[in-house]
């Protein structure tokens, strides 16, 4: 899956760019006074987004990746490329775990943010998403182009040329950072040995998990500290009294798997990316934060702030609940129910769940950590309540038994109720217990306010 979610990070990043390329912006001054970000509003996106979309459907990956990881160092970038011309913000070095010194610019001497920003996400793009030749093509274009446009803009070569220099050196900072985080690298797979009941055990009986699966937990985090407390435990187990809280947490996975209803089938669908044939497991996440950032068109600062802050929160909260995930190693659905509801000795006749099962532990449920960090994140960048619509799979068409139709869109009053709603998905889709996703939503919440606690952006 590595490979292709980075292509959601090229994504965003890129179309923040387009946007500021498509209006007029004044210049730097002859006294050299810096041009502040917040001056610089987004508007067209939709070149970009032709130039990047269908590489966000190729080619095929696996489990495994953080699309919140390519997010976060992408984010930090941006910010850090930027921060200079915004006076109430401050850099985040020496507040994100092992961050390096950021490169400084030039006292008195005027930048252009939006050559800056292109310069360090080219950067990015170029040093972190490496699985296909379509990216150094893609990303050369859109960066002369854009360069072409400011260079024009600017009309002062020495404040273009610094601008890029800056930039790209803040993005080199950063990409060798973000090499460090992976202290599990050289682990060796996983190997399973304790196959009884109420732990984890692969579905297709592959006792062997790669490493960096199995593993990803240890990555190190963006904030120091920011995983602490934050995880819950399961039930206890007990198979065999029915009105005992785990036996009933799956009783009603089971229950609901044998009446859904139309519209629990299309949200568990809509949210089980692959199943949709969409953006790979994680990435959606970066699609939906796109369409934010259409909806309610930030100025620079706003933009890469946000940016920031969420990539960082659904990066660490992808730690948290991996880590969790094989520290309690907590049997999926399936295996419950096959084992103590529904047995069976048959194959063919085992009990399936709505959409296919990922290869990794039940609790807490991914998503419903992913989702509650990245609500929380934006919840903190722009208030609540915010309406906003999800259309990632509009034009998707998919049968849910009433023959091919489109996936559409949906609308939700805050990023709380977003969250929610990917959370109960995973119920309805069989694959996760009610436990696993409430407990999961106030795990990835409470990961994005430790970020808040631990992370001053704004200056005192």
């Amino acid at each position: 899956m590595k490979q292709k979610i980075v292509y959601a990070m090229v994504l965003i990043a890129t179309a923040s760019l387009l946007n500021l390329a498509c209006r007029k912006h004044s210049n730097p001054d002859t006294n050299g006074h810096q041009q502040q970000t917040r001056e610089l509003f987004f508007g067209c996106r939709k070149k970009w987004l032709g130039v990047q979309l269908p590489l966000l459907y190729s080619p095929a990956v696996s489990y495994g990746v953080n699309a919140g990881r390519y997010m976060a160092y992408c984010g930090v970038a941006l910010y850090e490329a930027v921060v200079p011309g915004m006076p109430s913000y401050q850099s985040l070095n020496g507040q994100l775990n092992e961050m390096p010194q950021m490169p400084p610019t030039e006292p008195g001497k005027a930048y252009h943010w939006p050559t800056c920003a292109n310069a360090a996400l080219a950067e990015m793009t170029r040093r972190l998403f490496t699985f296909t030749p379509a990216t150094t093509d893609a990303v050369q274009k859109l960066e002369d182009s854009l360069n072409g446009a400011y260079a024009t803009e600017i009309g002062d070569t020495a404040i273009f040329q610094r601008s890029k220099a800056f930039g790209k050196a803040v993005a080199e900072k950063i990409f060798t950072w973000s090499t460090t985080d992976h202290p599990w690298s050289s682990n060796p797979p996983l190997v399973l040995t304790n196959n009884s009941p109420g732990l984890w055990w692969p579905e297709n009986n592959n006792p062997t998990i790669a490493s960096g699966l199995a593993y990803w937990g240890d990555t190190r985090t963006m904030v120091a500290g920011s995983i602490d407390n934050v995880t819950s435990t399961p039930y206890v187990y007990n198979d065999a009294d029915v009105t005992s809280p785990y036996y009933k947490d799956y009783r009603e996975v089971y229950d609901l798997s044998k009446s859904l209803t139309y519209d629990q089938k299309r949200l568990a669908k809509y949210y089980d990316d692959p199943a949709v044939g969409g953006y790979p497991s994680g990435s959606s996440y970066i699609a939906v934060f796109k369409q934010i950032l259409d909806q309610k068109d930030p100025a620079l600062d706003m933009a890469a702030y946000a940016y920031a802050r969420t990539g960082m929160s659904l990066f660490d909260a992808t730690i948290g609940s991996m880590k969790g995930k094989f520290h309690f190693m907590q049997e999926r659905p399936f295996q419950f129910i096959r084992r103590v509801i529904e047995p069976s000795n048959d194959p063919a006749t085992w009990w399936k769940p709505y959409i296919p099962t990922p290869p990794y532990p039940d609790f807490p449920a991914n998503h419903a950590v992913f989702s509650g960090a990245f609500a929380q994140a934006l919840t903190i960048v722009f208030g609540d309540p915010v309406a906003f619509i999800n259309d990632t799979y509009k034009g998707k068409m998919i049968d849910l038994g009433k023959g091919s139709e489109d996936m559409g869109s949906y609308s939700y009053g805050s990023f709380l109720e977003f969250a929610n709603a990917i959370a109960i998905s995973r119920v309805y889709g069989g694959i996760h217990t009610r436990h696993a996703v409430e407990e999961g939503t106030k795990q990835g919440i409470k990961t994005a306010k430790n970020i808040d606690s631990k992370v001053k952006f704004r200056r005192d």
